[in-house]
């Protein structure tokens, strides 16, 4: 697709966008499978069920624009994906991994922050101002993610993994 106008651009984000949520989906069970606090193995669960809504949002917003939400793959989720998943396979301590899975989910969180920002706005300058509260709607729980991602570590995972011994 020739990208011509802001209209397209924006079209082309939300794409872009909408692979990286498709992707993220397959990915939270994993992590959520990898993680040996409680408390994290909850966040992974939990934030699944909240990626399934905003992937609802995003198909409201192509229903909208008649458009499909198909056709591009977001390489820089696959990345970070393919980071987490890494480290998934390593042979570490229980505490470590799960300091490492919070640092790989605060990376894909700020990945979409950044994304839901830049359409939002996209949104805002084209007058598409629903679509624009359904991506504030996300950008705001992106952020509170990413805020409970750091609780998480500052309130004990990272403790742990830096003594070695579980603290749940």
């Amino acid at each position: 697709m020739a990208i011509e106008s802001l209209q397209d651009l924006y079209v082309e984000e939300l794409k872009d966008i909408y692979n990286a949520e498709q992707q993220i989906i397959k990915a939270l069970p994993k992590m959520a499978a990898g993680a040996s606090h409680s408390s994290l193995k909850k966040a992974f669960e939990e934030h699944l069920v909240m990626t399934r809504g905003q992937v609802e949002r995003l198909e409201t917003i192509f229903a909208e624009m008649d458009e499909k939400p198909t056709g591009k793959k977001c390489k820089g989720m696959e990345g970070l994906i393919e980071e987490g998943e890494e480290l998934l396979k390593e042979k570490a301590d229980p505490d470590v991994l799960d300091a490492g899975l919070i640092g790989a989910a605060q990376k894909v969180e700020h990945y979409e922050i950044a994304a839901y920002g830049t359409v939002r706005n996209m949104a805002l300058q084209l007058g598409l101002t629903s679509h624009a509260e359904l991506l504030q709607q996300t950008l705001d729980e992106e952020g509170e993610t990413d805020k409970r991602l750091t609780g998480l570590a500052e309130g004990g995972v990272n403790k742990d993994a830096l003594i070695g011994r579980r603290g749940s």
